[in-house]
């Protein structure tokens, strides 16, 4: 299951957010938008992309942090914790 994190950060500080993000292994998509939540760009985080595909998307980043003072990144994260029920279930089992 995915849940979606909000932060409200300056332009100055966009591209280094952007950057620690991708290095984050739970993040699947990355969303900024400006302060009224109206999408300015999006996209995929994969594990695999290398340098090559990270340039346009940094220099694509570092452009829109020039134009804004304040925005919105709205981080996709897959769930990577087991549900509470789960985790209760395999304690009980005394087979494991």
């Amino acid at each position: 299951m995915a849940y979606k994190e909000t932060f409200n950060i300056s332009g100055e500080n966009l591209l280094k957010k952007v950057k620690d993000l991708f290095n984050e292994a739970n993040v699947t998509k990355i969303t900024i938008a400006d302060k009224n939540e109206k999408e300015i760009i999006s996209f995929p985080v994969s594990i695999g992309i290398v340098g090559v595909f990270l340039a346009p998307i940094f220099a694509a980043v570092g452009a829109i942090a020039a134009i804004v003072t304040d925005c919105k990144i709205i981080v996709e994260r897959k769930d990577a914790e087991p549900k509470a029920e789960e985790t209760v279930a395999e304690e009980e089992n005394p087979l494991v």
